[in-house]
């Protein structure tokens, strides 16, 4: 079945590749997986059976006879992955979620996945080198970002191998990277969480900027924050941006974010 471009599809075949993503992963009988984008299934006949309960969310409807005569009491959710509600799959113990990302998805997926309610033990994800590079980003760097930031304060990052495109099928123009996020037992308290968004997007819109000035349509209290104001808003920490979040005066949204 030929990949369809406007899923971004990308099908992993190396099984060398497929073998180390597994023992990456790492699953266990206890385990509650989720696969996001099975594809075809390469990854899908390494996790199929390993765990107490696997679920799999594909989008292409044409893939699913497949998967379903393949797999015999597969969970398949045909559905797409922006739109499902994860909370659907139960809230009660923690799921570990693993997939070849379509790289067209990543980022909003990510985003979603970092701010649902779902339980997370930890995610595994075959990412555009490129986006990994910004996920596993340190302040200072070209890399470092809004998405970097939103990432590192709900999970540690590992940068777990890289991968090339003659792994796939159709091959991609560009690299890939397995990455690992684990969110974090403990994170720095945010008031509002909405807010820190609205700080990241505001202030990476001018990069170049000090912070002072990047940052002026918001009412913040530089005072509070204990942040120097002439850095530029790409040499700020993750708990230097949740300080200035905290920081924000009112007016606000019932959700947090700032009017």
């Amino acid at each position: 079945m030929k990949a369809r471009k406007r899923f971004g599809q990308h099908f992993l075949t190396d099984a060398s590749v497929l073998a180390r993503t597994l023992d990456c992963i790492g699953p266990r009988p206890t385990d509650r997986l989720l696969e996001i984008g099975p594809g075809r299934g390469a990854l899908t006949e390494l996790l199929h059976g390993t765990a107490e309960r696997f679920v799999a969310i594909e989008i292409d409807r044409d893939l699913a006879p497949m998967l379903r005569a393949r797999f015999p009491g597969l969970e398949l959710v045909v559905a797409d992955v922006l739109k499902f509600e994860f909370t659907a799959l139960g809230t009660d113990a923690p799921w570990r979620i693993a997939g070849n990302l379509p790289y067209n998805i990543s980022t909003p997926l990510l985003v979603r996945l970092l701010t649902s309610n779902l339980l997370i033990e930890d995610m595994h994800f075959m990412l555009q080198k490129e986006l990994a590079d910004r996920v596993d980003g340190e302040p200072g760097t070209k890399a470092w970002g809004r998405l970097s930031v939103l990432v590192q304060y709900h999970c540690t990052v590992e940068t777990l191998f890289d991968v090339e495109p003659s792994s796939f099928v159709p091959p991609p123009k560009v690299r890939s990277s397995m990455v690992r996020l684990t969110p974090r037992a403990e994170k720095p308290p945010l008031t509002y969480p909405a807010r820190l968004d609205t700080v990241l997007r505001t202030a990476f819109s001018a990069r170049r900027k000090r912070l002072a000035n990047a940052l002026k349509s918001l009412p913040v209290d530089w005072d509070r924050a204990g942040v120097d104001k002439n850095s530029r808003p790409d040499q700020l920490s993750v708990r230097d941006y949740v300080r200035i979040a905290n920081a924000i005066e009112y007016p606000v949204s019932a959700e947090g974010a700032v009017r």
